[in-house]
């Protein structure tokens, strides 16, 4: 009797453990990828050519992200998108 529920068990906790660390590396994809816009748009701020503004947003956000920088009315703004994977679970 014991044999069969850890044979259900087992696969349903590794499959929770998996879907929590997809969502934790989501997470913290999210979190690299605000610190890489804020640099951006400090780097702007303080008048920086939009090449180097783009080169700081890629150095700190992860590896594959998308960077567009553009100047909107006097001001900057600056979007920085990754795709994170995740099995297909998670955008």
């Amino acid at each position: 009797m014991v044999t069969a529920e850890l044979a259900v068990a087992i696969p349903s906790v590794v499959l929770l453990l998996g879907l929590c660390l997809v969502a934790v590396n989501a997470g913290v994809d999210q979190i690299r990828c605000v610190d890489a816009a804020r640099v951006a748009a400090r780097a702007a701020a303080r008048g920086d050519d939009s090449g180097r503004v783009r080169a700081l947003a890629a150095e700190t956000a992860p590896t594959g992200a998308r960077v567009q920088v553009s100047g909107v009315g006097g001001g900057v703004r600056v979007v920085v998108s990754v795709h994170t994977g995740g099995w297909g679970l998670l955008p």
